[in-house]
């Protein structure tokens, strides 16, 4: 398991420097906090059963892309689709898969910008890509997922249709508190690099 602790190592570093540099040149920090983990051998284990997988390493490897995961949030929307564009152009990034859950939520109301990455860890024997994923989403959006997984944990998956509804409305109103913040945040700082227009995402992201 240590080389996916590796890789999680060289996407920190990289998303660090991108968080410093935007300091320094801009008097701007486009992410607000960093957190990251390894899937614990018992997670994973439960996961390959359950999809009636072999725990063999080499079928972990091709299945399970999720064992490092790195959760980026940021305070603006565009600021996540920024970071994609500027980690995903890295010339030693490769990306395997996106997912865009910002532009196109969960019938929930989930919403993430999700994408697996492959990462080189040079090791004694050589050169290993290391798949890492990526989640980035806002403060609003992370607190209503923190929030969601609770509430799911706590029901057993079995959620109240009345809960569920309840859910769906606290992430539309924090959709908009989101919108708002951006705006008022521009009328404060139109020439900051956050006032921009976000980056295109890019064409190999696929909407789930």
């Amino acid at each position: 398991m240590v080389q996916y602790e590796f890789g999680l190592r060289e996407i920190e570093t990289k998303l660090t420097i991108l968080r410093d540099e935007f300091q320094l040149m801009h008097d701007y920090n486009p992410i607000e906090h960093i957190s990251s983990r390894v899937k614990s051998l018992d997670s994973l284990a439960d996961k390959m059963r359950r999809r009636g997988l072999g725990l063999d390493f080499d079928m972990v490897r091709e299945n399970i892309t999720d064992v490092a995961g790195i959760r980026i949030t940021t305070s603006f929307v565009r600021d996540a689709y920024r970071l994609f564009d500027l980690l995903t152009a890295q010339h030693d990034i490769t990306v395997r898969e996106v997912k865009d859950y910002i532009r196109n939520p969960k019938p929930n109301g989930y919403k993430s910008l999700h994408v697996i990455v492959e990462v080189p860890v040079f090791l004694s024997t050589g050169p290993l890509a290391v798949p890492v994923e990526v989640q980035f989403r806002t403060i609003a959006m992370d607190f209503w997922a923190s929030l969601e997984h609770k509430i799911y944990y706590k029901y057993d998956g079995q959620v109240p249709d009345g809960l569920l509804a309840d859910l769906k409305d606290a992430a539309d109103t924090a959709d908009e508190l989101d919108s708002r913040m951006a705006r008022l945040h521009d009328e404060l700082h139109p020439s900051s690099p956050s006032a921009a227009v976000p980056p295109s995402p890019s064409p190999t992201i696929h909407a789930i």
